[in-house]
């Protein structure tokens, strides 16, 4: 068994200046996510409202297979327009450690 998570750092456009607007940036690109069967939640940057942090986790048989689904969901989050992807930090747990 592998898994893999991924944390996006998102840049959210300059009129997201309350939790609301947040949200409306937020939903849809976790929802996009949850299309590759992975679990996705926003995980930081609570308080901030031009930030947001998501996190992704995968389970799979094959290593391969938890780097294809991350590539996928990174391309994803970095071809929306509306935010700047800032940065992304990936691990990939073996069963050996």
């Amino acid at each position: 068994m592998y898994t893999g998570t991924a944390l996006f750092d998102l840049l959210l456009p300059g009129d997201s200046r309350s939790l609301k607007a947040k949200r409306s940036y937020v939903r849809p690109i976790l929802a996009a996510l949850r299309r590759f069967e992975v679990s996705a939640a926003e995980v930081g940057a609570l308080d901030l409202h031009g930030r947001a942090e998501i996190g992704v986790a995968v389970v799979a048989a094959e290593a391969a297979h938890v780097r294809d689904v991350l590539d996928s969901c990174e391309r994803l989050v970095a071809a929306r327009p509306e935010i700047d992807l800032l940065s992304v930090r990936r691990n990939l747990h073996t069963p050996e450690n």
